[in-house]
């Protein structure tokens, strides 16, 4: 796989020649400009060379929470993959001139590395959410592959012991761990275990097993092409997630505008 680099980003521009992932820098913030496939060529490739990969999405509410809370832009920016999951950011980067490659949606990327994982026959383990929830992703997961080997399963709420929690992960004999906690709780809590985790991968997955559950219906295919799947969550959970989108969305809008208007000083400067 040849890696691409984009002339109008190439000075905030890092080749790592080892997973022939484009890390870019954009508006401060650390991304890696990929497709669904070259993330999974990539992802496996160290998995089958059992190399810790710590992976991350970042949406448009995620990119502006990272720039007010510290320990968050830490958790993430650590990450060895940090994939777009959102096209207001996609389109973000290109308003400015960059390319970040296409969204990288969690859940779709959390179902091909289930697929992975079920030929390879590598041990999984489903970490969060509720534990009749997280009980129903389990069985759905092994009635679409019967072969998958899902070393284990907890639900999310174990906060007056993590460390038994992590105990349990790491003698399970998992590979791959998916973490399905609220942001930031679940990148702070990959990146305070990950030495102790004992598997190859770990990906935080947000609410994708409510969705693999059955509990929140994932938008059309044609809302999450236009990027209004973030649309169809407040239409579904309207209390809880209004607010939160239309604030993250916002402060997102002045961001981009900022940065538009000084590049474009920046230009007529040159000039």
């Amino acid at each position: 796989m040849k890696t691409r680099i984009d002339v109008a980003s190439a000075a905030n521009t890092v080749v790592d020649q080892t997973v022939n992932l484009r890390r870019v820098n954009f508006l401060g913030t650390k991304l890696d400009a990929s497709t669904m496939a070259g993330t999974l060529a990539c992802l496996e490739q160290r998995i089958v060379a059992r190399q810790f990969t710590q992976h991350v999405v970042v949406n448009v509410a995620k990119f502006v929470h990272m720039r007010s809370d510290d320990m968050l832009r830490a958790s993430v920016e650590e990450c060895d993959v940090i994939n777009v999951d959102g096209m207001g950011v996609i389109w973000g980067g290109r308003l400015l001139g960059m390319d970040l490659g296409e969204r990288v949606a969690g859940v779709d990327l959390f179902s091909r590395l289930i697929e992975l994982a079920a030929a390879k026959n590598y041990p999984v383990y489903l970490l969060g959410a509720k534990d009749e929830v997280v009980r129903e992703v389990s069985r759905r997961l092994l009635d679409r592959h019967p072969a998958l080997p899902i070393a284990g399963f907890h639900h999310g709420y174990f906060w007056d012991d993590e460390e038994a929690v992590v105990e349990r992960i790491r003698a399970s004999g998992a590979r791959l761990l998916f973490v399905a906690i609220t942001s930031p709780r679940k990148e702070n809590f990959i990146a305070r275990w990950k030495d102790r985790l004992g598997v190859d991968f770990v990906m935080g997955v947000g609410g994708t097993f409510d969705v693999v559950a059955g509990v929140v219906r994932r938008a059309p295919v044609w809302m999450q092409r236009s990027g209004l799947e973030w649309f169809y969550r407040v239409l579904q959970e309207p209390r809880r997630m209004w607010r939160r989108y239309f604030k993250t969305n916002l402060a997102f809008a002045r961001l981009l505008i900022r940065a538009k208007v000084s590049s474009v000083n920046s230009v007529g400067f040159d000039e």
